[in-house]
């Protein structure tokens, strides 16, 4: 019993640290029972959270998270000798590589040292074994020669000398803080905080109105769509729609949940609205986004 609860402090601990990497700063680890040292790490985690909410408010600044803005899916199609054959669109956006250099590019030139021992062991085994599939970690490197983290599965595809690379990626896109040459006040950064996250709390619910957000946060409601602006360069009502739609265009990529009660759960109560939405957002519909369980098709390789 001891070590199952252990271990759910464990777990709890990695979800703290995954939390403050996307952002989220109010998230805490309650306190335990002389759970062999792990109450320390837990009180260090909260201090350290508090810490950088504080001096992040303080300093006339909000903290924006990354929970659905962050997740970036890349798949590259290499040829028997491990150069690349091709690719999605988003991998020259995130390794800053032109198509025309990534092309036939060895896989080995864009994966950092530290990841390179790990994909030579395995080479040898794709090479030999027609059903491989495996999951890795690696490294990559941009054309900066920064790192970038990656989860990876990597295939044999059947009836073909193809490898399929298909990779996660973590990538915070910027929110600025726009300032507009006036000095930011720390009021204005904690009300427009307490917004943002209520927002990103409650997206499957109807947005409240700015005059009611703004009773519900002891705000004129002129003071807070223009403080919401001056923070994050866009309105209430565009922020929550696309949040939204980032939400449900993670939900349709890696789950199989039917697109109808993904509508319902990203807060749009007919399938039409959200269908039009999405398509206005991502330019094509939910219905052509790849999803988890889709089968590759093998005829375009």
């Amino acid at each position: 019993m001891q070590n199952e609860s252990n271990q759910q402090r464990i777990k709890m601990l990695y979800q703290m640290l995954f939390e403050m990497a996307t952002g989220n700063l109010s998230f805490r680890v309650p306190q335990g029972v002389n759970q062999e040292g792990l109450d320390e790490i837990a009180d260090t985690l909260n201090a350290l959270s508090d810490k950088m909410q504080n001096i992040i408010l303080q300093s006339g600044y909000v903290n924006p998270h990354y929970t659905y803005q962050n997740l970036t899916q890349t798949t590259f199609i290499l040829n028997n000798e491990f150069h690349i054959a091709s690719f999605s669109a988003a991998v020259p956006d995130i390794l800053g590589f032109n198509p025309e250099t990534l092309f036939k590019m060895e896989f080995t030139n864009i994966i950092s040292s530290q990841s390179t021992p790990t994909w030579n062991s395995i080479k040898e085994e794709i090479r030999n074994d027609e059903n491989f599939h495996t999951t890795i970690h690696p490294i990559f490197l941009n054309n900066q020669e920064r790192l970038v983290p990656s989860f990876c599965t990597i295939s044999k595809l059947l009836y073909s000398d193809k490898i399929l690379v298909s990779s996660v990626t973590t990538i915070l896109q910027d929110i600025t803080n726009n300032t507009n040459n006036a000095t930011p006040r720390k009021s204005d950064a904690v009300i427009i905080q307490k917004v943002y996250e209520y927002i990103l709390n409650h997206l499957e619910e109807p947005l409240p109105t700015a005059k009611e957000l703004s009773q519900m946060f002891g705000a004129n409601d002129f003071k807070l769509k223009d403080g919401f602006r001056h923070f994050f360069n866009t309105s209430i009502y565009k922020f929550y729609t696309e949040e939204r739609l980032k939400k449900a265009h993670i939900l349709i990529q890696q789950t199989t949940i039917p697109l109808k009660e993904i509508a319902f759960m990203s807060g749009f109560n007919e399938y039409t609205n959200f269908s039009k939405a999405f398509k206005k957002q991502y330019h094509y519909p939910p219905s052509d986004l790849k999803r988890e369980n889709d089968e590759i098709d093998q005829t375009t390789f």
